[in-house]
């Protein structure tokens, strides 16, 4: 059930609109203003996965959603699985929801589904998993080594073409079940997913990624066309530089990010975490220690509206580099550590918040957990969510000079 294309020269007209009045912003010496979802200050959300019901026990295993979906079954327990998770981010009150990727497998990692998605559908890779070719280099630690082996590999070992992945369809079956605006996960994208093969049909990580941007540029303008207006990229390419020792490599990361959000019409954000295997960070080859400065002015030439960042996980420890964020940019940021099981205070939560203020508008600041939830209990991920609502409307209260709170100076 695919849905037509908006026609191309509205579309087009759209974009030299927005083009037009950003760059009238600049020239007035204006902060141009990004899409607006919700009339909202500090708006809440969460960034993607979250725990599965304990009764939805079914796994499409690489099948069309649609071959899946034959069984009515399967149908009626997933869309139930999706209102249900809706209904919990509703009752938290989460301004922004996402369908907490109930399209993913009970793979390893806990998340392992974030690449074998892609893997499965794509084709051109091998949808069986292989050992991975990080541990067999023999250069990771034994706790990556670990959570990477039960991750696994495939192999790519022929051109790579689009094949059912259907994210227009999830997105319809997502908001149909809501009121609120749901921002649509994408990813693992066209980088990530060169991270975990062994590569046969191309040459370099960099061959491949490029050779996946068409896919996922033409899967996210077939969501915008479908009413998707909030998209939000998945892809921990971002630190690829980092592993790679060569800075001259944020130039294609930036080109790959740019081709594949070309043309999309949409509220566009990029989320690159530090690795959430079994809830915990990837430190060896994501360095959390290091935070987000090492990378993040590299990547302000990307056409990506808002940066989504794991800041919790270090206590806010980066919240100072968000005072060099280019004016055309914005920021989700997570205070809510999602690898761990202990449920912050909203008083913890509207600190952590209060901290990263000091350095950027609240005009430019989303709330958002560090990462998905899909590895905790879901009375903790509930209850984390709960608290990062209650900490947001401790710090309004604060911004508006309201009851209880006094009026911050702005930055």
């Amino acid at each position: 059930m695919r849905t037509d294309h908006a026609p191309q020269a509205r579309k087009n007209g759209q974009e030299r609109t927005a083009k037009k009045k950003c760059i009238e912003q600049i020239e007035k010496g204006e902060t141009p203003m990004s899409r607006t979802i919700v009339d909202t200050i500090l708006p809440t959300t969460m960034v993607g996965s979250y725990p599965r019901p304990h009764w939805f026990t079914y796994q499409l295993h690489g099948r069309d959603i649609w071959d899946a979906f034959k069984d009515v079954n399967h149908a009626e327990a997933f869309e139930d699985a999706v209102r249900t998770v809706l209904r919990d981010q509703e009752q938290a009150g989460l301004d922004i929801l996402t369908d907490g990727q109930m399209w993913f497998d009970d793979y390893g990692g806990c998340i392992g589904s974030f690449v074998w998605y892609w893997y499965e559908r794509i084709h051109g890779f091998v949808p069986v998993k292989h050992s991975h070719p990080l541990v067999e280099g023999g250069n990771v630690s034994q706790n990556d080594a670990a959570w990477l082996t039960d991750w696994g590999a495939t192999s790519v070992t022929d051109t790579v073409k689009r094949g059912p992945l259907r994210l227009v369809d999830l997105y319809h079956i997502a908001q149909r079940n809501t009121h609120k605006p749901v921002r649509c996960s994408v990813g693992a994208g066209p980088i990530n997913l060169t991270y975990h093969v062994h590569l046969e049909h191309y040459k370099t990580q960099k061959d491949l990624a490029y050779a996946l941007v068409p896919i996922f540029n033409a899967e996210m303008k077939e969501m915008v066309a479908g009413g998707a207006t909030f998209l939000q990229l998945e892809d921990l390419g971002a630190w690829l530089p980092v592993l790679s020792g060569n800075t001259a490599d944020f130039d294609w990361v930036v080109d790959v990010i740019n081709k594949t959000v070309d043309g999309v019409d949409a509220k566009l954000s990029w989320h690159f975490c530090f690795g959430a295997a079994w809830g915990n960070a990837s430190r060896g080859l994501f360095p959390s220690d290091a935070g987000y400065g090492s990378l993040l002015p590299h990547l302000h030439d990307t056409q990506i509206e808002q940066y989504v960042l794991d800041f919790a996980v270090r206590e806010m420890e980066d919240a100072h580099i968000l005072k060099d964020l280019p004016q055309d940019k914005e920021v989700a940021v997570g205070v809510i550590d999602v690898r761990n099981l202990q449920i912050e205070t909203p008083e913890q939560v509207a600190q952590r918040i209060r901290k990263v203020l000091k350095f950027i508008q609240p005009e430019r600041l989303t709330l958002t957990t560090d990462c998905g939830l899909r590895a905790l209990p879901r009375f903790c991920a509930y209850n984390k969510l709960r608290a990062m609502v209650e900490g947001a409307r401790i710090v309004r209260a604060e911004i508006a000079g309201g009851p209880g709170g006094k009026k911050r100076q702005p930055v």
